[in-house]
This record gives structure tokens, C-alpha cells and sequence, in this order.
């Protein structure tokens, strides 16, 4: 039987059919979001073992790396996706907190979300295409170490209902601290190299500097800022292994 922890933080991160946490409450959210590295490593790894499979055909490396993050995109239910587009939206509406906040509940989709999403996704293709196969896992392993970081107590909620809610301030700061340095150690030794450190510490940064700006324009973090957060880590560990030459 799955321990509560692992039930919630596979049904928050990928889209499979696992049963129910039995509780889920502070305890349990610090628990799933200090697993959530780990749950990024195995989906990375699935994306990655898809993109060198697609490689041995005549496929070049674009298309491979478009089906692998593709795959990555289903297995999440888009839900990252979607958070980082209504984050955008609810950060460019210009509006005060509670009227950005709103912005982000809508079901439909603005212009600086449609912009990000783009943007986004063409750096994490361009990316991954001129990388090894390994680095998907490296980099979705990266996006959700921002998370465990994101939820460490000092983070308030920006609303008082939701994922957001639910999990801000959840873990402790020496808990995501070695959670950091772990998963700073798995993605070097998944690259055989110093880049897979590099590349988690750039996605840590990244993640801090767009949790510290929602935090002050939106009074805290949500659901919607985590998803932000993992797809904003991931792009900025995929250029990060880019610019160190992996």
C-alpha cells in the first residue's frame, strides 16, 4: 500500500489512476512535496528512454525532442502548462492581487498567457533537441525541485483554499535543502558530470526569483504558481545544460 505522501504526490504530478491519499494534511503535503523531485526523475526518464527511441528511427532530434516533451505535457495533464499560462495572465493583468488572483481562476486563456506558453515551449523544444536524451530527466527533476523549495514554511498561500493552500509552507527549510542537494547529486550522476548540479541550482534560482515576485504581487503562492514553477524550472535547466555544453 502507497504511503499517503507518494498517493498525493503522484495524483498532483502525473496523471495516473492512484487511489486517494486516506488524509491528506500538512504532514502529508510536505511529504508529497518532498517527493516531487523524485516523481519528476521517473517522468524525465520516461520522456528521455522515448526521445533516444524515436532518434534510432530517421527522425532527427527536433521531433524527438517535440514527442518527448509532448509526453512529458500528457502524463501532467497539461496542468504545469495551464498554471504557467494563467500565472502570466494573472501577473501581466496589471490588476491588484485579489483581481490578479481572479484572472488566474478563469477557464479561458489571455494574451500574455498564449505568449508565454509559446515562448516556453519553443526554448524547451530548441533545447532539448541539441541535448542527449538523459537531459529530460535532469530537467524534470530540476522543475519540481523549485517546487519543494516553493513550499518550504515562510511561503504563504495566496488564496485560502486550493493546492496552494494546501501545501504552502509545508516543508521545512532544512528538509528542501536536502532535498535540493540530492537532487543536485542525482542529476550529476545522471549526466556523468558537474552540468546536472548546474543545471538543478539554475531551476532552483529561477523558481526563487518567480516565487519571490508572486509573493509580492499576489500575496502568496497557488496551485497555478507551482505549475509556473515546474515549467519555468524546467526551461531554465534545459538552457542552463545548453549553455554549459552537455
Amino acid at each position: 500500500m502507497l504511503p499517503d505522501g507518494l498517493r498525493l504526490s503522484l495524483g498532483t504530478f502525473v496523471a495516473l489512476p492512484v487511489p486517494a491519499p486516506r488524509r491528506v494534511d500538512r504532514q502529508v503535503a510536505g511529504q508529497a512535496m518532498l517527493l516531487a523531485p523524485a516523481v519528476g526523475l521517473a517522468l524525465g526518464a520516461v520522456a528521455g528512454a522515448l526521445s533516444w527511441a524515436v532518434q534510432r528511427t530517421s527522425a532527427g532530434p527536433l521531433l524527438a525532442a517535440a514527442l518527448a516533451l509532448g509526453v512529458l505535457a500528457l502524463a501532467t495533464r497539461a496542468l504545469h502548462l495551464d498554471g504557467l499560462a494563467d500565472t502570466a495572465d494573472g501577473l501581466g493583468s496589471g490588476r491588484p492581487a485579489a483581481g490578479a488572483l481572479e484572472v488566474m481562476k478563469r477557464s479561458d486563456i489571455g494574451p500574455f498567457g498564449v505568449v508565454t506558453l509559446v515562448l516556453v515551449l519553443l526554448v524547451d523544444v530548441a533545447a532539448a533537441a541539441q541535448l542527449p536524451s538523459r537531459a529530460l530527466a535532469v530537467a524534470a527533476l530540476a522543475g519540481r525541485a523549485g517546487v519543494t523549495l516553493a513550499c518550504r514554511r515562510g511561503v504563504p498561500s495566496a488564496r485560502p483554499g486550493g493546492l496552494g493552500a494546501t501545501v504552502a509552507g509545508s516543508v521545512a527549510p532544512g528538509a528542501a535543502l536536502a532535498v535540493g542537494v540530492l537532487a543536485a547529486g542525482a542529476a550529476s550522476a545522471v549526466t556523468l558530470d558537474w552540468r546536472g548540479a548546474v543545471a538543478v541550482a539554475a531551476a532552483v534560482v529561477g523558481a526563487e526569483l518567480l516565487v519571490r515576485h508572486c509573493v509580492r504581487r499576489l500575496g502568496g503562492i497557488s496551485g497555478d504558481v507551482l505549475g509556473a514553477v515546474v515549467e519555468v524550472g524546467t526551461a531554465v535547466a534545459l538552457v542552463a545544460l545548453c549553455l554549459c555544453g552537455a
